[in-house]
């Protein structure tokens, strides 16, 4: 795994530690989602709507040398939180780590105990589209 992976996955669990509850967890998560940039509204289209998501959340990718870059944004504060923390483990990374390397600090933290099933879901699929992003630009 690489340093900065490492690195960002270390920043998430402390930035975690402090939540004892699961509701410490949904207001960090909120608080996550309102610090968040909104997206250009024109990235705000279909082909960045991600499916298998409760609320609507879209995410934008773009390369630039050797990493890619993503803005997220949603309908729903739980929805755009959580999908900032994805961009704080994936955002600016190689198509191969976000390949390979899975958010299991996710479950390490009990963030997928938390949640209803169609959050969680709606979690894996924001994921799985970055992952189909990343495999374009594989070398």
């Amino acid at each position: 795994m690489s340093y900065s992976c490492l690195t960002k996955q270390e920043e998430v669990k402390k930035l975690f530690t402090s939540c004892k509850t699961a509701e410490e967890r949904y207001e960090l998560i909120i608080s996550l989602g309102r610090k968040t940039p909104a997206m250009n509204p024109i990235e705000k289209n279909l082909k960045n709507l991600v499916e298998g998501c409760q609320s609507k959340l879209y995410l934008h990718a773009s390369f630039k040398e050797g990493v890619l870059e993503f803005s997220i944004d949603s309908d729903a504060l739980i929805s755009k939180g959580l999908a900032a923390v994805l961009l704080m483990l994936y955002d600016k990374e190689s198509p191969e780590i976000i390949i390979k390397h899975p958010p299991t600090v996710l479950a390490e933290l009990g963030i997928f105990s938390s949640l209803s099933p169609t959050r969680v879901n709606g979690l894996k699929s924001l994921y799985l589209k970055m992952q189909k992003i990343a495999l374009q630009y594989v070398a």
